[in-house]
């Protein structure tokens, strides 16, 4: 793609001012929690990335100081100064003051950009409390200062008597380029404080797809950096998502064209396991939700496995061709295309899906053309391919039985539920919840305890199966799962259809041990594989059943943690309270200092501790409490505490199962091993 050099403020154009972003940030950058405030490094990252991708930058700091300052900083040409001749003031305070300025609308600025509707850094200045930009260009040192989008003073000259808000050791090593430093906004975010390793995976995920950039991350906190530099790119993106896994092919097939001024790469690598990972990019940006690009890509496999079959006689003539579906067992893959910014179109403001219908041909003719030639160069990888996609189609019709007695017994149909169920009232899956429970003692009690105008309960019996090892026929063939999905609804496989979904809240209510834990993790195993949009639509939650019951006469309190049980000891006797080493409470009087201990057994076997009159029940499972205190502590949406299930990071999550629930052994002993410290254990 043909660059021009010119990049000065003829080349920034105005739109509008900064105040709907303060008004609604989550229409801009998705939330206020700490992924909204990961999502403003993003933005001043993008920019600094359009430099990269302009083929002017090589190195991007982030740097995180003491008291949550970020810095974000380039080797770049540096945001122009000059005054602006349509609105008369600088062209850097136009481009961090006004929405929908930059350099990647009009002539001369970017042709690829990560950031198309411009309001990336003018967005990040609006929801920091403290922003400056300084930028080193042409032999020059300027700085601006702002707080909330709005500027402090003029573009200035920097000078080393500039005072700082913030400490920092971080020399910018540079003649030219840009450097930005903000606060967030603690009045709009729920958090101001960034997280090192969830901001190394945001940066990483960068340097696969803009090979040959260095990336350097400190953190002035801990005395920490890291830094990143990855030249062949998404090759080694590919083999970092297959690590932990048996490959089918040793090394990725790597496609890479411009096509009509689409820049189009692919890289493409089974495994022998029974779950996809794709990952899709639009300049540089995650498409979550897929699109164009992503349908060309699905269509351009499927077509070139089946002409090979056909090829080399894997399909004879009178069978039929092979499916998506078999395609996308064991496949991890990622396409990532890069065009003119003034071109692409997004469907949303965050980016999360391709809307250019004409990228569509053009990245299935392009993978298609890569694919036939890798087939027709590398026959042995061929045939292993082929293998492990012919075994998928046996096991999908073997599945489509399965599947199909599932939809048969289903509700959808008109058939009973499960007997297990005891259903609620309320036929408007918005208003409905299903507690997922653990055992039938603990779901007895969560029967009578519940609200059954809209809380149904369906109890498990042990735990399931380990779906991460295992296709579909066979996990159907286990009724715990069968009952599970004929519940929710909404089918499985080629029949999902998550708007038939039956409850908007579904709940795993398990015991607070390890049994309970591991329960817990094999159920969210089963949806992160097979019902995915369940988690990502936000239907899924996690119950926490109180810890511990304190009681002293007829008071009553409840506990989720050590620190709230201590928190109600200190209230109910007026002493400091703590545990002794073996685990007992132990408390000291504030007078006397004299420590006291009684132990005492209840009726159910369990150990209580009657300190001053205080009696404390640690609860092991569910079942020990009557639907009462079930209903009080865990279901009554009054008092209760539930933990939403998200994925923030889908690349990390489909790590984390692969390796605690996969086959490979290695990696997850050296995950024991490494957080065996960190470990709480209640035995």
């Amino acid at each position: 793609m043909a660059q021009s050099n010119k990049y000065s403020a003829e080349q920034i154009q105005v739109l509008e001012g900064l105040e709907p972003v303060r008004k609604r940030p989550g229409m801009y950058i998705g939330s206020t929690d700490l992924r909204g405030l990961h999502h403003l490094v993003k933005e001043v990252v993008d920019n600094s990335v359009d430099e990269a991708l302009a083929g002017y930058a090589k190195n991007i700091w982030v740097v995180l100081h003491e008291d949550n300052f970020i810095t974000v900083a380039d080797d770049g040409r540096g945001i122009p100064v000059e005054i602006h001749p349509k609105v008369g003031v600088s062209a850097l305070e136009v481009i961090m003051t006004t929405l929908h300025a930059g350099g990647k609308f009009g002539e001369g600025g970017y042709k690829v950009s990560t950031g198309l509707h411009g309001v990336g850094v003018s967005a990040v200045n609006a929801l920091s409390d403290y922003l400056r930009a300084e930028v080193r260009r042409e032999g020059k040192e300027h700085f601006q200062e702002y707080s909330k989008g709005k500027a402090k003073s003029k573009v200035a000259p920097t000078t080393t008597n500039s005072n700082l808000p913030y400490k920092t050791s971080f020399k910018w090593p540079v003649k030219n380029g840009t450097k930005i430093t903000f606060l967030a906004d603690k009045t709009i975010f729920s958090t101001i404080t960034p997280e090192l390793d969830k901001l190394e995976r945001q940066l990483k995920q960068v340097a696969y797809l803009v090979a040959g950039i260095f990336f350097h991350l400190y953190d002035e906190r801990t005395d920490e950096e890291r830094h990143y530099y990855f030249q062949s790119g998404l090759a080694t993106l590919i083999k970092h998502l297959n690590r932990n896994k048996i490959l089918i092919h040793p090394e990725p097939i790597l496609i890479h064209k411009v096509a009509d001024g689409v820049d189009i790469e692919a890289a493409i690598q089974y495994n022998d396991g029974f779950n996809e990972n794709v990952e899709s990019f639009a300049n540089v940006v995650p498409t979550t939700e897929g699109g164009s690009h992503l349908t060309g890509f699905r269509i351009a496999l499927t077509r070139a496995i089946n002409d090979y079959a056909r090829k080399i006689e894997a399909l004879k003539e009178k069978d039929e061709n092979l499916t998506g579906e078999d395609i996308k067992e064991g496949l991890t893959a990622v396409i990532s295309i890069k065009m003119d910014s003034d071109k692409i179109q997004f469907e949303s403001q965050t980016k999360e899906k391709l809307g250019n219908a004409e990228v569509q041909p053009l990245v299935s003719q392009v993978v298609k053309d890569g694919l036939d030639m890798f087939f027709e160069e590398n026959p042995s990888d061929g045939r292993r391919i082929m293998e492990k996609v012919l075994l998928a189609a046996r096991a999908r019709a073997a599945a489509r039985a399965a599947k199909d007695a599932v939809i048969r017994k289903g509700a959808l149909e008109g058939m009973t539920l499960p007997g297990k169920l005891a259903d609620c009232q309320n036929r408007d899956a918005a208003e409905s919840e299903l507690y997922i429970v653990e055992g039938d003692s603990a779901g007895g009690s969560a029967k009578q305890g519940r609200d059954r105008k809209f809380q149904a309960i369906l109890p498990l019996r042990g735990k399931i199966l380990n779906t991460e090892r295992a296709r579909l026929d066979k996990i159907l063939e286990f009724e715990e799962i069968k009952a599970l999905v004929i519940a929710l609804g909404t089918g499985i496989g080629d029949t999902v259809d998550y708007s038939k979904t039956r409850y908007h809240r579904i709940i795993i209510m398990t015991d607070a041990d390890v049994d309970g834990e591991h329960i817990r993790t094999l159920l969210l195993t089963f949806f992160f594989r097979y019902l995915p949009e369940v988690i990502n639509k936000g239907y899924m939650y996690i119950a926490q059943p109180p810890l511990f019951k304190v009681q002293k006469g007829k008071e009553i309190h409840y506990a989720y943690s050590d620190e709230e049980r201590d928190g109600i000891l200190k209230r109910l006797s007026g002493l400091s309270s703590r545990l002794s080493d073996k685990g007992q409470p132990v408390v000291s009087s504030s007078v006397t200092g004299q420590q006291t201990t009684d132990q005492q057994i209840s009726e159910n076997g369990q150990p209580k501790t009657d300190i001053r009159n205080v009696i404390i029940q640690r609860y092991k499972g569910l079942g020990e409490m009557n639907p009462d205190q079930l209903w009080e502590t865990t279901m009554n949406p009054e008092n209760r505490v539930l933990k939403q299930v998200t994925v923030e990071d889908a690349v990390a999550a489909d790590e984390v199962f692969t390796m605690l629930m996969g086959d490979e052994v290695p990696p997850r002993k050296r995950f024991i091993q490494t957080h065996a410290k960190l470990a709480t254990l209640d035995i």
